[in-house]
């Protein structure tokens, strides 16, 4: 069953397939400063509901994560990146993850959170 999520005002939709079975907290300086709960998604399981018009990215460090957020409202709402769950960047492999703190009618208590030391890890 799909899981709707949107920004603060309206301007940026986006629908996962399905809920997620975690949650990410990473503590890196963008990530702590957003206070995104992450879930990851394939890029067939992520759709875009809005104009990409109203999406805005930022590119930080490497430059290899589209950190997207809406350009009305400044919510980060997902970001592109290759996998990286071997340590280095696999493009072959890319990842969607989503702020699920902008799903809509969901229950974000009931997933379990696993927290990333991205402060310390890069």
């Amino acid at each position: 069953m799909p899981i709707e999520a949107s920004c603060h005002c309206g301007e940026t939709v986006f629908e996962v397939t399905e809920a997620p079975s975690n949650l990410t907290r990473c503590t890196c300086s963008l990530c702590a400063k957003r206070g995104a709960l992450w879930a990851y998604y394939t890029p067939a399981q992520f759709r875009l509901l809005s104009p990409a018009e109203n999406v805005a990215t930022y590119l930080w460090g490497s430059r290899t994560v589209k950190h997207h957020f809406c350009a009305a409202c400044g919510c980060g709402t997902y970001s592109e990146s290759p996998d990286w769950s071997s340590g280095k960047p696999d493009f072959d492999n890319p990842k969607v993850a989503v702020n699920a703190r902008l799903f809509d009618d969901f229950d974000l208590e009931a997933v379990p959170v696993n927290m990333i030391d991205g402060k310390n890890l890069w």
